[in-house]
């Protein structure tokens, strides 16, 4: 019995693609023809390779993770003073929520697409959420080491600060018509953790 044909497409790069439109139009308006069309696929192929729309849909969270927050986590862990990774992660969010139709946070943007019941896709979101308060923690507690920042700071309450902050900035991006309220923020932060 002979196999059937091989794929036509990268399933890596479809996958990008279905990414980008979840990450610009929410779950609910992100229609299956508009996934079908960006991605280059047809229906038999997406139901074949990724499931259905909410399988393709946790799996595109889990490639936000494994890109967008990766290099959020790496540009936070990198070797260097702590604090001025930091400062520099701050302001590479502030420049890209500043920019013209930003679409924030894939994670934040969907937070509020979803009934409260769904709670393997809640759960989801928790945990990659969950990475970046880790990642945010770890490099105060290292920045604390370095004496850079105060050790009288609780660096987990810091940490969710951070977090609660950035989501923040990543939502009124999308609205905001100069970037004077972003960079009031990261300073703002910033001079927070310096004093401490």
């Amino acid at each position: 019995m002979s196999r059937g044909p091989e794929k036509q497409f990268e399933p890596e790069v479809a996958l990008a693609k279905a990414m980008a439109v979840f990450w610009s139009r929410g779950y609910e308006a992100a229609s299956l023809a508009a996934l079908l069309k960006q991605m280059g696929i047809g229906k038999k192929s997406l139901y074949d390779t990724f499931g259905n729309k909410r399988s393709l849909f946790l799996k595109a969270l889990d490639y936000y993770a494994q890109t967008e927050v990766k290099s959020m986590r790496d540009q936070l862990l990198a070797p260097g003073s702590p604090l001025a990774n930091l400062e520099q992660a701050l302001q590479t969010l502030q420049q890209r929520h500043a920019l013209p139709r930003s679409q924030g946070c894939m994670l934040g943007t969907n937070m509020a697409d979803f009934d409260t019941d769904e709670t393997e896709i809640a759960a989801r979101l928790r945990h990659h959420l969950q990475g970046l308060e880790d990642a945010y923690c770890t490099v105060i507690k290292r920045a604390q080491t370095a004496g850079e920042v105060s050790a009288a700071l609780n660096s987990h309450d810091m940490a969710r600060l951070l977090l609660c902050t950035t989501q923040g900035m990543a939502l009124l991006g999308r609205v905001l018509e100069d970037e004077t309220l972003l960079h009031s923020t990261v300073e703002a932060t910033l001079t927070l953790l310096k004093s401490g």
